[in-house]
């Protein structure tokens, strides 16, 4: 019987969507499928108000991508696992028609910050840890290149996105990447209390006005070239370097 790596939970009209593949929930073309089935499974359940997106690993939110996915494969699998990550996650939810929240608790790097900046809102505790690592793996984090600066500002993204460096909750909060900052042990609960006062609005209202505000923020014309551009730099020398000396917890040979 395979792992269940993703659980889906319906309670008081609201979704869970519970990432649990530990230790450090990387991200393989099986649980990316299975959360982009749970954000589809909920957009079609008439009984569900809002969704939410958490981690059952204490510690991880996610990891990012699994990287023996990338490391020594041919692109076609990384391609393959991007068009579900950037082009299927997207769509499943820009056609959720119900808010989404992240809950992050722990780290969230590279993948795990797309799944995140994928929804609506997403709320921190405060040992959350945020990050984009790809660059010193010899990769790029393409998808961020495409939201981040609308989100925090074109110098302040290339800062992060080309320094690697991971900040905390509190930086997060300043930057406006995530909407508010709880005591771990509070976390969970305050994402269902939000998603609860989302739950009582009108459904229709609710539906319509998320469909207005998705069309002016609209990030999926520039999704497609984000699939290739990770693919290209993926396949190079240089990447392939970054991933073994990874594995192989060694500095990379430049």
């Amino acid at each position: 019987m395979p792992q269940t790596v993703v659980h889906y939970e319906v309670a008081d009209r609201v979704a869970r969507i519970v990432l649990d593949r530990p230790p450090v929930n990387a991200l393989n073309l099986d649980m990316i499928t299975a959360v982009v089935a749970a954000f589809k499974q909920a957009a079609a359940d008439q009984t569900v108000h809002a969704v939410i997106l958490t981690s059952a690993v204490a510690g991880r939110f996610s990891a990012g991508l699994d990287l023996g996915i990338v490391a020594g494969k041919s692109t076609q699998m990384a391609r393959e696992l991007l068009q579900q990550l950037y082009v299927g996650l997207a769509d499943a939810q820009y056609h959720l028609g119900k808010p989404s929240i992240a809950a992050v608790a722990g780290a969230a790097r590279g993948g795990g910050m797309t799944m995140a900046i994928s929804c609506d809102v997403i709320l921190a505790s405060q040992t959350a840890t945020f990050g984009y690592p790809e660059i010193d793996l010899g990769l790029m984090p393409a998808i961020h290149f495409v939201h981040l600066p609308r989100i925090i500002g074109r110098h302040r993204a290339f800062e992060l996105l080309f320094s690697g460096r991971t900040f905390e909750a509190d930086e997060s909060y300043r930057l406006g990447l995530v909407s508010k900052i709880l005591p771990d042990e509070e976390l969970d609960a305050a994402a269902m209390a939000l998603a609860k006062a989302f739950a009582a609005k009108s459904p229709a209202v609710m539906r319509l006005g998320r469909a207005a505000f998705m069309r002016q923020n609209d990030y999926r014309r520039g999704i497609a070239d984000a699939v290739e551009d990770f693919c290209n730099i993926a396949g190079t020398d240089a990447a392939q370097e970054g991933l073994r000396a990874f594995l192989e917890k060694r500095p990379p040979r430049w």
